[in-house]
């Protein structure tokens, strides 16, 4: 245990500033000049560390989540997902209003994000909602190994990339936003599940947390938002806090470089 901590200089928060939901893209705002992907991920937790109610993380979501989900969609060039993610959450194409499609357009954005599914064996269902239900197709990424099948069977409505890295049967992280950058899609955000963010961190991909705490206790079962084998120690200063009438608490933190 660390000692005493009689240094620390400790700050009771306020409500200072309300924010509106047309206000919540002004408080997230990607860098100027990116000329490499900047990873941004959104996660929601527990209070105790649950990243799943029922196998999903919607179910841990208010009105609140749902608001700062949409408002960061819409700052995105590409939302980098896992295939379990698909599957479990039921994922379709990100859809956006009309002044939202607009928006992007004035900042040099497509008027619609891609969905970019990071999978090892590239076994998804042509006839989920991603493929279905979607202005734009997705961008599969996947491993050499598993590239021809997938093409074979997924060619028609993705784009299938090779993301591979030194090992053929896996996708190398490093490698999917290198494909990523070369198509201008640097404004990344990643909604995980937690391996694909376990992925990323344990690479130091990643540059931005915004993680939403639900006021919820969920017991031991729910995994955390984070898996991976190893452990690594990524320091992160708190960009800002913000907090809702329904008790939610969004955190933006980015990291220490």
């Amino acid at each position: 245990m660390s000692g005493s901590g009689d240094g620390t200089h400790f700050t009771l928060l306020g409500r200072t500033d309300a924010v509106g939901v047309p206000d919540l893209a002004a408080h997230y705002p990607y860098p100027d000049g990116l000329d490499s992907c900047w990873v941004r991920a959104n996660m929601i937790t527990s209070v105790d560390g649950g990243a799943t109610s029922a196998g999903k993380s919607g179910g841990l979501g208010g009105d609140g989540d749902r608001a700062l989900f949409s408002a960061l969609r819409e700052l995105a060039d590409v939302i980098v997902v896992g295939a379990q993610t698909v599957r479990s959450e039921d994922y379709s194409g990100v859809r956006l209003s009309a002044s939202a499609r607009l928006a992007r357009q004035q900042r040099g954005q497509s008027e619609v994000p891609p969905i970019a599914v990071l999978t090892r064996s590239g076994r998804l269902d042509r006839d989920a909602k991603l493929f279905t239900r979607t202005d734009v197709p997705p961008l599969i990424l996947t491993s050499t190994r598993a590239l021809d099948d997938t093409r074979r069977l997924l060619g028609s409505v993705a784009e299938v990339l090779d993301a591979s890295g030194a090992q053929p049967d896996s996708v190398d992280p490093a490698q999917a936003l290198t494909l990523l950058a070369e198509r201008g899609l640097r404004r990344v955000l990643t909604e995980g599940g937690p391996g694909i963010l376990g992925m990323f961190t344990d690479d130091d991909l990643v540059d931005e947390l915004c993680v939403t705490v639900a006021p919820l206790l969920l017991g031991g079962g729910p995994g955390r938002i984070v898996t991976g084998d190893g452990e690594v120690r990524s320091g992160m200063v708190l960009g800002h806090a913000l907090t809702d009438g329904d008790g939610y608490l969004y955190l933006r933190y980015l990291r220490d470089r």
